[in-house]
């Protein structure tokens, strides 16, 4: 069973967007170092500054739900796996936390991450190649990202989830949030499939991938507006590194990790640009100052080829899945990407 917690516990420490901001582009000069204007500031950095009238800030609501929405599931799923029904004998192990009745945890060495079994995972949905390619269970592309295989693994992604995952809806809304968290989910479990065949794969950690990337397209794209623009790149470079470093471990799925990334990352290109400053009050400056275009060029040339590439993207690596292609037998050592064989483990191990 591979699970995505790992690769995402670093992202707890760090709010990703810490270091750089918004340039505030108010009439006076003391705007740009104002540190008590958190009232329309990105939270409570005083960086991220926008003029007032430009900035539009959602409430979040979809992150929180989507948060509910992975509890809830995980309590369903220890719900049906009722850990005391089928261990009978001293010999399987006792189950954690026996004083929670069905809802208790698998023996640890089982499940260290204190949850399931992983045949209850694989029965309601888990990523596993054989039932997505031969029994044409495609859903379970979609299903995994809603399955966490412990309550470690829960904890760990719905923190991060709320780290990035609310400031990002509050500056962009629930729409376009939404797309690059379930697209980026959806992504990272087509790039695990083709080259993960031997074991299964739940978690959320491809979305949440997802959505660092994004954050980091978003800064691309928007450079100009950026102050502090090589600080907040570089902590995000760092922050990303750690990340997908921390993915070679074995029983860790990177190929999900890297594939909700690389999505995030393109469709922040598509989904997140900002219009030049000026173009939301265009109407009231005199008919001499006009703007040709609301974006710039550079973002539409970088928003056309994200969206090729996304096309392209999926369409190979969808056809390439459902015709029961093995990604290992086209890239010989991509294999390293989730799994560096060491003198302490071995990779390719079923869980």
């Amino acid at each position: 069973m591979q699970e995505h917690h790992q690769g995402t516990s670093n992202m707890l420490r760090e709010d990703v967007e810490r270091g750089g901001g918004v340039k505030s582009r108010g009439n006076g000069s003391n705007n740009n170092n104002s540190s008590s204007s958190n009232s329309n500031g990105y939270l409570s950095t005083p960086t991220y500054l926008i003029e007032d009238a430009e900035a539009h800030y959602w409430t979040s609501w979809l992150v929180p739900m989507f948060v509910v929405a992975n509890v809830v599931v995980f309590i369903v799923v220890m719900r049906i796996n009722n850990c005391p029904k089928h261990l009978h004998t001293s010999f399987e192990g006792k189950c954690v936390a026996r004083f929670l009745g069905r809802f208790s945890f698998e023996p640890l060495k089982d499940n260290p991450l204190f949850g399931p079994s992983s045949a209850t995972l694989e029965r309601l949905g888990a990523l596993e190649w054989t039932k997505v390619v031969h029994k044409h269970q495609g859903w379970r592309l979609i299903s995994c990202m809603w399955l966490h295989a412990g309550i470690i693994h829960l904890l760990a992604n719905m923190l991060s989830l709320v780290l990035i995952g609310i400031r990002l809806e509050q500056q962009f809304g629930f729409v376009r949030i939404g797309i690059v968290y379930l697209l980026s989910g959806f992504g990272g479990a087509v790039l695990s499939s083709l080259f993960i065949r031997n074991n299964i794969s739940v978690g959320a950690s491809g979305a949440l991938f997802g959505l660092l990337g994004a954050m980091l397209s978003e800064l691309i794209t928007n450079w100009s507006i950026y102050t502090n623009r090589t600080a907040a790149l570089l902590t995000l470079l760092v922050i990303t590194a750690i990340n997908l470093a921390i993915g070679i471990l074995p029983h860790v799925d990177n190929f999900a990790h890297i594939g909700g990334f690389l999505s995030g990352f393109l469709l922040g290109f598509v989904l997140l640009p900002r219009s030049q400053y000026g173009w939301q009050g265009r109407r009231n400056l005199p008919s001499a100052v006009g703007f040709k275009s609301k974006f710039k060029a550079y973002q539409y040339a970088l928003w056309l080829v994200s969206v090729a590439l996304l096309i392209v993207g999926f369409t190979v690596a969808l056809v390439m899945l459902f015709k029961g292609k093995n990604g290992n037998d086209q890239c010989h050592w991509c294999h390293y990407l989730s799994c560096v064989p060491t003198s302490r483990w071995k990779c390719n191990e079923d869980l």
